[in-house]
C-alpha cells in the first residue's frame, strides 16, 4: 500500500485550469482518470487525510504510485479527453458500464453499392444505418418481413448475391416478391438505392408519407379495375401498419429523445436507456456497473452519456436526452452532445406530463434489471470467492491469486509449434489481455523447451516494462505475432501491432499475474519455474495441472496436490487451463489452414490480391497459368512484363500440387490445381 504523500505534487505545481489527470500503480499502468474544472482543486482533494476520503476514493489512492495531468482549453475538451483516456486505458477504478446481453439491432449497409438489410450486433460501421437496438433478434426479423412486401430490399450475404448473379436465377425471395432482385439486373443500383431510403425513412419514424402514397395508389387501381394490383397495395398497408404496432405510441407528440434512468445501491447501478423516434419505442438497452469510485447519480449519467454517444454522431444523437439528474455544470456535457450531434441537443430533467410518465417506466426497468443481476451475480461471485480462496489454501499463497495467467503449447506431429496464454482475473477470463506465440528458439518437439521458452518470453517483457517506469515500449519485437483467428492475440515478447494497442494503448504485458499455471505436470511446472528464476522474479507463484488424473504440481515437490473433485478451486484451474488449450488450438489450427491456402502466387514480390485473382480468372485455373507463356500472362490487364516475368519464374520454381485421389477406391479425380 502506497503513501500518497510519497507522490504528491508540490505546492504550485498544479495549474489552476481545466484539464485532465491520471493516477498510476507502480507498474506504470493508468488505475483511475478524471477531469477537473481546476486541476489544482480537484486534485488537493485526493491528497487530504485518508480518515476523511471514501473508502473507494482511499482505496485508490493507496493503489497509485503517481499522477500525471494535461491541461486543456475548456470542460468540453475535457470531457472528450476523458471519455478517450478511459476507452483507451480501461482503468479498474472508473465506472465502466457493461452489457448485461448483446443487444441486435436492424442494420442497412448504405455504404455497399446495393444496401443490405440485416440484423447486426457489436461496433458499429461507418455507412451503416442502425436502427435499435432491440431486446430480440427474432423481433427484428418479424418486422423485416413485413416491410419487405412494400421495400423488398436485398437482404442476401455477399456470398449468395454472387451465386445468383453468376446463374442469372435470383433466390427464393426474389421469385415470391419480398426481394427486387438486383442481383439479375430486375432493377438497377440506384432503384435498388431508392427502396434502401424509403426503407430507412420508414424505420426512422417518417410512416405517414409512405402509408398515404400507398393508399392514393390503392384507389388509383381500384379506380382503374386494376383489382389484384389494389388488393396487393391494401396488404402492403395492413403489414406496414402491424409492423407499426410492434412499437407502440409512447409520445404524441412525435419526439426524438432518448431517455436514460438510472438504479442504484451502495455497490453497483444499473442503467436502462430507451430509443423513442417518432414518438415510438424503437431500442431498448441496459447495462450495469460496479461502482468502484464515488460517484453521485449525475456522475452515472454522465458516464453514461458518455458511453452511449462516445462513437455517435449525426441523427444517431437524438434532440432530446431525457436524464433523471443533471450533472453540475451542465453545459459542458450538453455542448458535446451538440458537438456530436452537429445541432442543438436539449439535455434535461422531465418534470411533468407523458415524458415524466414515461421516465417513471423506464426508472422501473433499470430496477428491475438491477434486482436481476444482483440475484444471478450473488451465488456467481460467492462461487468465485470461495474457489481462488481453495487455492490459495491449496497452493499455500498468502492470498487470493485475483490474476491467473496460463500457458499451453500446441502442435501437430511435432510441426507447427505454438502456444497460448490465457488470463483470468478475479475468475473471470479476460479475453482482449489473451496473448499466441510461435515457437522460434528451436526446431522440432519439445513441450518443456517450449514452455521454458514462452514463459521467459512474456515475463522478460514484463521486467522491461518495469524499467520504463510507465514509458511504453514503441519498437516491435521480430517474435510477435499479432490478432487472428477471429481471437485477441498478441506478441509474445515485444509490443503488440499498433492496430491491436489501440494507437497508444499501454501494453498488458506489463501486469504481472499471481498466479501462473501450465498445463502439464513435473517437467512443464520446472521449467516455468526455472525461467522465472533466470529473469529474478520470485514474487509469482507457479503450478501446473496434469489432464490424466487433474493433479496439482508445484515446484520442486515430488507428489502433487490433490484437490477434491467436488473441489471449485478445481473447477476453476480447470476452466482456466481448457480455456488456454483450446485458444492454442484454434491458434495451431488456423496457421496450419493458412499453410493449404497458400499459393505459388504469394511469392511473387508486389503481386496483390486483385492482381492474383485476375490472372486466376483470365486462365480458369493456376495450372494453366503455370503452362502459359510471358506473352500470355502479360495480356492480363494491370500485369505488366516484369510482373509477367516474376509470376512465371515463381510458378516454375514451384512444384505442383499432388492429384486428388479418391481413398476407397485410387481412383485419381483431378488435377488440385483445376478445381
Amino acid at each position: 500500500m502506497a503513501d500518497p504523500s510519497s507522490y504528491r505534487p508540490r505546492p504550485g505545481e498544479i495549474p489552476d485550469s481545466p484539464g485532465v489527470y491520471k493516477f498510476r500503480d507502480e507498474h506504470g499502468r493508468v488505475i483511475y482518470v478524471g477531469k477537473a474544472k481546476s486541476l489544482r482543486q480537484r486534485l488537493a482533494n485526493y491528497f487530504q487525510d485518508l480518515a476523511g476520503l471514501h473508502p473507494r476514493t482511499r482505496t485508490m489512492v493507496t493503489t497509485a504510485a503517481s499522477v500525471e495531468w494535461t491541461v486543456v482549453s475548456t470542460e468540453v475538451e475535457a470531457l472528450q479527453l476523458e471519455y478517450s483516456w478511459i476507452k483507451e486505458f480501461d482503468p479498474r477504478f472508473n465506472v465502466k458500464y457493461r452489457d448485461d446481453k448483446s443487444y441486435p439491432s436492424l442494420a442497412v449497409t448504405m455504404n455497399e453499392e446495393f444496401p443490405r438489410v440485416q440484423v447486426m450486433r457489436g461496433p458499429r460501421k461507418k455507412g451503416v444505418r442502425y436502427f435499435g437496438p432491440y431486446a430480440h433478434a427474432w423481433a427484428i426479423r418479424e418486422t423485416v418481413d413485413l416491410m419487405l412486401r412494400v421495400f423488398p430490399v436485398r437482404t442476401c450475404s455477399a456470398g449468395v448475391f454472387r451465386r445468383s448473379a453468376q446463374i442469372g436465377r435470383p433466390c427464393l425471395l426474389g421469385y415470391i416478391g419480398k426481394c427486387s432482385a438486383p442481383c439479375v439486373g430486375r432493377v438497377d443500383a440506384e432503384e435498388h438505392r431508392r427502396l434502401a431510403e424509403e426503407f430507412c425513412d420508414f424505420m426512422a419514424g417518417r410512416t405517414g408519407a409512405h402509408l398515404r402514397r400507398l393508399e392514393q395508389e390503392m384507389h388509383r387501381a381500384a379506380e382503374e379495375m386494376e383489382y389484384e394490383r389494389a388488393a396487393r397495395l391494401r396488404d402492403d398497408m395492413e403489414a406496414l401498419k402491424r409492423a407499426m404496432e410492434k412499437n407502440a405510441v409512447v409520445l404524441t407528440d412525435a419526439t426524438d429523445a432518448d431517455l436514460v434512468a438510472v438504479a442504484e445501491d451502495e455497490l453497483e447501478a444499473a442503467v436502462q436507456i430507451f430509443h423513442v423516434r417518432g414518438g415510438r419505442v424503437r431500442g431498448q438497452r441496459g447495462w450495469v456497473t460496479d461502482k468502484v469510485e464515488e460517484v453521485t447519480t449525475a456522475g452515472l449519467v454522465e458516464h453514461a452519456l458518455q458511453q452511449l454517444y462516445g462513437e455517435e454522431s449525426g441523427d444517431a444523437v437524438p434532440r432530446e436526452v431525457l436524464v433523471p439528474a443533471l450533472p453540475d455544470p451542465v453545459e459542458p456535457l450538453a455542448a458535446w452532445l451538440s458537438g456530436r450531434r452537429g445541432a442543438a441537443v436539449d439535455l434535461r430533467v422531465p418534470q411533468r406530463g407523458d415524458k415524466r410518465a414515461l421516465m417513471e417506466t423506464v426508472r422501473r426497468n433499470a430496477q428491475q434489471a438491477l434486482a436481476l443481476h444482483k440475484t444471478k451475480r450473488a451465488s456467481d461471485l460467492t462461487t468465485r470467492s470461495r474457489a481462488l480462496e481453495e487455492i490459495a489454501e491449496a497452493l499455500g499463497l498468502d492470498s487470493a491469486p485475483l490474476r491467473i495467467e496460463c500457458f499451453d503449447i500446441s502442435h501437430l506431429q511435432g510441426e507447427d509449434v505454438v502456444a497460448s496464454m490465457v488470463v483470468f482475473e478475479d475468475g473471470l477470463a479476460r479475453k482482449s489481455e489473451y496473448r499466441r506465440f510461435q515457437i522460434r528458439g528451436f526446431a522440432g518437439q519439445d513441450d518443456v523447451r517450449s514452455m521454458h521458452e514462452v514463459v521467459s518470453r512474456r515475463f522478460r517483457r514484463y521486467l522491461q516494462e518495469r524499467q520504463r517506469t510507465g514509458e511504453w515500449a514503441t519498437g516491435e519485437d521480430p517474435g510477435a505475432e499479432g490478432p487472428g483467428t477471429g481471437e485477441p492475440g498478441g506478441g509474445p515478447d515485444g509490443p503488440a501491432p499498433a492496430e491491436e494497442r489501440g494507437g497508444n494503448r499501454p501494453p498488458k504485458f506489463a501486469y504481472p499475474p499471481q498466479l501462473v499455471v501450465v498445463d502439464g505436470g513435473q517437467p512443464q511446472v520446472a521449467a516455468a519455474r526455472r525461467a522465472l528464476d533466470e529473469l529474478g522474479i520470485d514474487d509469482v507463484a507457479v503450478c501446473g495441472l496434469a489432464k490424466r488424473l487433474e493433479e496439482v504440481w508445484l515446484p520442486g515437490e515430488d507428489d502433487p496436490v490433490v484437490l477434491p473433485r467436488t473441489s471449485e478451486g478445481l473447477y476453476m484451474l480447470q476452466r482456466v487451463r481448457d480455456e488456454a488449450h483450446r485458444f492454442a488450438i484454434r491458434y495451431q489450427r488456423g496457421k496450419r489452414s493458412r499453410a493449404m491456402k497458400a499459393s505459388p502466387l504469394d511469392a511473387v514480390h508486389g503481386l496483390g490480391e486483385a492482381r492474383k485473382q485476375a490472372l486466376v480468372k483470365h486462365f480458369g485455373s493456376v495450372k494453366r497459368l503455370r503452362a502459359a507463356t510471358v506473352e500470355q500472362i502479360c495480356e492480363v490487364p494491370g500485369v505488366g512484363r516484369k510482373t509477367a516475368e516474376a509470376v512465371a519464374a515463381a510458378l516454375a520454381q514451384a512444384a505442383p500440387a499432388a492429384p486428388a485421389v479418391n481413398t476407397a477406391t485410387g481412383e485419381i479425380l483431378e488435377d488440385r490445381e483445376d478445381r
